[in-house]
């Protein structure tokens, strides 16, 4: 639905509220702020298919600017805060952007960034004035609340999180599912029963590709979005019974969080309002999940997807508990398994996940890669192993990239991973190949424990018995090593290529040849 009609019909009902703030901001504001933006973006010159970006943390105004850009024709772009300076300011670059929205808490990543634009970029700060900066509040005071009179519908494009490799910028086709799409907004609609008197709860950075185009998408059908600043377990639970959720977005590793807290923790809070949970960005293990049901019953969903939109896989509860381990079956879409051959493989055995019927995406200024994305038959993938059973429910392996080779036998370290973080006195885990002489490559572990003072009571030797008991032991890791945290984001995937470099730039670390 329009924001202008909403603002009529639900003038004075909460668009969203800021945790731990709990500033407010109605549908009759959101549209008024939006309209004052998009008309300062008209000022400045900047008309439909130009480019914005926005680098802040969950702020009060970044929804008021993105939809500015929606409803103005803009192509907008939102970084992680978390980005060193150059990476954000590829970002910035490669997409051509003319405006960079940004507050006064990234102030230092600002100092660093501002030489590294190109010279047509301005830079405003919505949250206090910056030197160099242009001050958001002065800039819209004098602004009009009315709609454009050229209004026109824009879109994200964001970028891929650089797990495997540099960002690209993925460009959404026409009809594909952007922020508050109409594709989006039928899923929340229609397969998790989202309408207007129902309550959104969000605890990811709304930099990811999936708070942020759901949240736009619950915005479109008029609830609430209640955004943490910040999520932290307790702190989510306290929210859900605060503000009566009704429907919330997780990712596995905030699963893993709130799952070990305390057992008095878990059951202080009223969770009774709780009518779906939708978990995505990351593959859940199995034990985990089922840890889950237990205690919210069963109204998790699980979908699969990727920022590229070229398909949806979904799968409801009862479905899960039927086919436990599933990401469920293609929605729109075609789910083909290719082996190295570039056929598709029988039932049951692993292969790239490639999907056909969907949106048609590119990668922004990278030909090359939009080309690698796609085979001969014009299916597309992002790159995971999977399988599918009979019935064409799809069950994930791992990413290509992560594959480890070790004496000719392909293993996969999400199993290893699922297992190791299924462990009671396992907080996060990751396992990937490091360079071995004679096998080519070994198996590494790094775990992060529950309690760091775990370490020295005998974990590794327990977690390596654990692991042969319940894997075969050319998967068991050959060592294991122990941190405070893994370089995850914030949204739960996990910068794996990160960890291994410096495992491969340690003095005495034999390189591939």
């Amino acid at each position: 639905m329009d924001l202008s009609v909403l603002a009529e019909e639900a003038g004075d009902k909460a668009a969203y509220v800021m945790l731990p703030s709990e500033e407010v901001v109605t549908y009759r504001e959101l549209d008024q702020r939006s309209n004052r933006c998009a008309h300062l973006m008209r000022s400045l010159g900047l008309m439909a298919g130009d480019h914005i970006s926005i680098l802040m943390e969950n702020n009060v105004h970044l929804f008021e600017i993105a939809w500015a850009a929606q409803r103005s024709g803009l192509i907008y772009t939102i970084i992680n805060t978390h980005l060193q300076a150059a990476e954000a300011a590829y970002m910035v670059n490669d997409s051509l952007s003319e405006l960079l929205f940004t507050s006064a808490r990234q102030a230092e990543r600002i100092n660093e960034l501002r030489p590294l634009l190109n010279e047509r970029c301005r830079i405003i700060s919505v949250s206090g004035p910056l030197i160099g900066c242009g001050d958001y509040a002065q800039l819209v005071r004098s602004t009009s609340t009315q709609p454009l009179a050229d209004e026109s519908e824009g879109s994200d494009m964001l970028y891929s999180s650089g797990t495997t490799g540099r960002p690209k910028g993925i460009v959404v086709p026409e009809g594909g599912m952007s922020a508050g799409s109409d594709a989006l907004v039928r899923i929340f609609r229609d397969l998790w029963k989202t309408t207007r008197e129902s309550v959104y709860l969000s605890p990811a950075p709304l930099y990811h590709t999936a708070p942020l185009r759901s949240c736009m998408s619950v915005q479109r059908l008029g609830a609430t979005v209640i955004v943490m600043e910040k999520f932290e377990p307790r702190d989510a639970l306290a929210a859900i019974e605060r503000h009566r959720v009704t429907h919330s977005q997780w990712v596995p590793t905030m699963f893993t969080r709130m799952l070990r807290l305390p057992p008095e923790d878990r059951s202080r809070y009223d969770l009774s309002s709780l009518q779906v949970a939708v978990h995505a960005a990351a593959p859940c293990p199995r034990l985990i999940k089922e840890q889950m049901m237990a205690w919210w019953g069963p109204i998790l969903y699980e979908y699969y997807g990727a920022t590229e939109g070229n398909g949806f896989v979904h799968i409801t509860p009862e479905e899960w508990l039927a086919y436990p381990g599933s990401v469920g079956r293609a929605m729109g879409a075609e789910i083909h398994i290719v082996g190295e051959s570039g056929e598709e493989v029988e039932t049951g055995a692993d292969g790239v996940v490639y999907l056909s019927g969907g949106s048609v995406f590119e990668y922004h200024n990278d030909p090359g890669k939009t080309r690698d994305a796609y085979n001969q038959q014009g299916w597309s993938t992002t790159g995971d192993i999977g399988h599918l059973d009979a019935e064409g429910h799809l069950y994930l392996t791992d990413r290509k990239t992560f594959m480890i080779i070790s004496g000719g036998v392909n293993i996969y370290p999400q199993e290893i991973e699922d297992l190791l973080i299924s462990h009671p006195k396992v907080l996060d885990a990751a396992v990937f190949g490091i360079p071995e002489a004679d096998l080519g490559e070994e198996v590494k572990a790094v775990v992060v424990p529950v309690d760091q003072s775990l370490i020295d009571g005998g974990l590794e030797d327990e977690l390596a018995a654990y692991c042969r008991i319940n894997l075969a032991h050319y998967k068991c890791p050959r060592s294991f090593d122990f941190a405070e945290t893994l370089p995850r984001d914030d949204n739960g995937k996990l910068y794996k290529r990160l960890l291994r470099d410096e495992y491969l730039t340690q003095p005495g670390t034999p390189l591939p040849t």
